[in-house]
């Protein structure tokens, strides 16, 4: 029998010796192979990925049959994606055809065989969930899709109970390909369904179900409804759930704590989710990956940047090494550690690691998506906010404008894409209104600044409060404008004392965001001849500059902790 470490190739091993030859020789051997084992044939399609005969894989692979029969072969998935990902990237719609394959065998006669129906069921769970881990939402949204269809077929409580799990991965994956509507219908019906079982007497467990709605209302920055549902999801947790699901709703839940700046909560959870993944999956899976992310999420929002850009790039790192290539997830860790890189380096003005992660982002999500797919609108908007920063530090001012002017082109994209998905009054789309302050700014367009931050000003205050994290950025941004470019350096003064109030309640005395506007100030009591107040900000600078470096000097270790409780004691405690 094939071990794991098989795949090696050790010379001296008979074994990979007897597949080597059977390779060598495939064409006169591919019948035989379908009656060897399921580990046995994975390991020679697996040599035919490593001696590059992509061709001879595809053609096997591309077969649901064969297919169905390696994804049985779960102690070698993440080289399964290997093969899956290459064979994508060489062209090969491997994703698309195996989907089709699977909706194509589903007819009027066989689908009312229940042996069929069975075996067809429990594939579509099978191969849903490995096209969703490797990123390609829409054809495993149609394998669910078709897999929902059979479990309405069988109207006992054990088929809608299926139906209902069916529903739940269906409402999984359009959260992650951002098809919210889809997602909402797909979430109503998954409520139909679990009130059907209700009337049953039939108890289920509804913390996968509360989380997607979570991720449904975080994206569309609904978020004390998200935090209302990250509540209910973490209440139904328990050790009999699937670990994958496990992991998943204490990381989405964090998130959902970052934005209501319940940030003990959130350190509490995403640490819970990143001990758990690693305990159960190891370093290399992509499911340690995924709470990585959401872990750098989490520091980025409590001001720890660099210890966020070292998660982000491990986590970069392992989906690179699993998935490689024109990957989704792959392209969203380049996103996501462009930003945090971008933050970082903000004061420095070193932008090419930043800009190189960006552009690689757009580049991977431009081969993969639609021009229009929401997911290309956090990536341009990132892209052009680190372009404005290296316009306004070039000393040419043909780059510059040429700089300002496409990024002026991406901010637009973005807005645009924003205001489809989620309409006027949506914290994105403010966001987006608040870049294209800063931007217009840059480009001396102060009316349209002006007009821009005022209108992020407004949403986010009304969606998110008079004291929010994102409601301070607009206001610093808005004070900047009056005092470098427009002279209103009352209004500024008042703004920027607005914002440094927020920042030091949220953060603390050592906050980053609080140099910007201790500097602004700086600049505005000089200009207004006010000395002594001058002086006391020049010397509260020197203080924050003093915080810094001591913080800056401890060496930052973001995945050395130790979890203050156990799983089980953190929910009782604080859920």
């Amino acid at each position: 029998m094939a071990s794991a470490c098989a795949l090696e190739w050790v010379p001296d091993s008979l074994y990979n010796t007897a597949v080597s030859a059977i390779v060598s020789s495939y064409s006169r051997h591919r019948r035989e192979l379908k009656a060897l084992p399921e580990n046995v044939q994975f390991d020679i399609y697996y040599k035919l990925y490593n001696k590059g005969r992509l061709y001879q894989l595809g053609k096997e692979i591309s077969d649901l049959e064969t297919f169905s029969k390696v994804l049985k072969v779960s102690d070698k998935r993440h080289l399964l994606h290997h093969c899956f990902q290459a064979l994508m990237d060489s062209g090969v719609c491997i994703s698309e055809i195996l989907a089709d394959a699977f909706s194509q065998q589903l007819n009027p006669s066989t689908c009312m065989d229940v042996l069929f129906r069975e075996k067809a069921i429990h594939l579509g769970f099978a191969l849903g969930g490995f096209l969703c881990d490797a990123g390609w939402f829409f054809d495993s949204g149609n394998v669910y899709k078709a897999c929902l269809m059979l479990c309405e077929l069988d109207i006992s409580s054990p088929g809608i109970y299926r139906a209902l799990e069916c529903s739940v991965r269906l409402f999984h994956d359009q959260n992650a390909n951002c098809q919210y509507k889809d997602a909402d219908v797909t979430r109503k019906a998954a409520f139909q369904l679990l009130e059907k079982l209700s009337e049953r007497g039939v108890n289920v467990n509804k913390a996968m179900l509360f989380t997607e709605c979570c991720a449904l209302l975080f994206a569309e920055s609904q978020y004390d409804e998200a935090f209302k549902y990250c509540r209910l999801a973490i209440k139904e947790l328990t050790s009999s759930l699937p670990q994958k699901a496990i992991v998943d709703v204490l990381r989405q839940c964090s998130k959902a704590c970052v934005v209501k700046r319940e940030f003990h909560k959130a350190d509490l959870l995403i640490k819970q989710a990143v001990s758990y993944a690693r305990d159960c999956f190891g370093t290399k899976h992509p499911k340690y990956s995924d709470a990585l992310l959401d872990y750098g999420f989490y520091l980025l929002n409590v001001d720890s940047i660099s210890a966020a850009v070292q998660v982000y790039q491990n986590a970069l790192d392992i989906r690179q090494s699993i998935f490689g290539g024109n990957n989704l997830h792959v392209a969203i860790a380049h996103e996501d550690l462009a930003y945090a890189s971008y933050v970082q380096e903000y004061s420095s003005g070193k932008f090419n690691d930043a800009r190189d992660h960006a552009e690689k982002a757009i580049e991977i999500l431009g081969h993969i998506l639609d021009e229009e797919h929401l997911l290309l609108s956090s990536s341009k908007r990132v892209k052009a906010l680190i372009l404005e920063e290296i316009a306004i530090d070039s000393l040419n001012k043909e780059v510059e404008d040429r700089l300002l002017n496409e990024a002026k082109e991406l901010h637009l994209q973005s807005l645009a894409l924003a205001k489809r998905a989620f309409g006027e009054n949506n914290v994105q789309t403010a966001k987006h209104y608040g870049n294209l302050g800063r931007l217009y700014q840059s480009m001396h367009l102060l009316e349209e600044a002006e007009d821009m931050h005022l209108k992020a000003i407004e949403i986010k205050e009304r969606l998110l409060g008079s004291e929010d994290y994102e409601v301070a950025l607009s206001v610093g941004h808005l004070a900047s404008l009056y005092n470098y470019d427009m002279q209103k350096f009352a209004e500024a003064e008042k703004l920027y004392l607005r914002s440094i109030a927020i920042g030091k309640k949220l953060f603390g005395e050592g906050y980053s965001g609080l140099e910007y506007d201790y500097r602004g100030l700086l600049k505005l009591y000089r200009h207004v001849s006010n000395q002594e107040k001058a002086d006391q900000y020049a010397a509260i600078l020197q203080h924050w500059n003093q915080i810094r470096d001591r913080n800056n000097a401890i060496q930052v270790k973001p995945l050395e902790f130790v979890l203050e409780y156990s799983l089980e004691e953190t929910i009782e405690r604080h859920f």
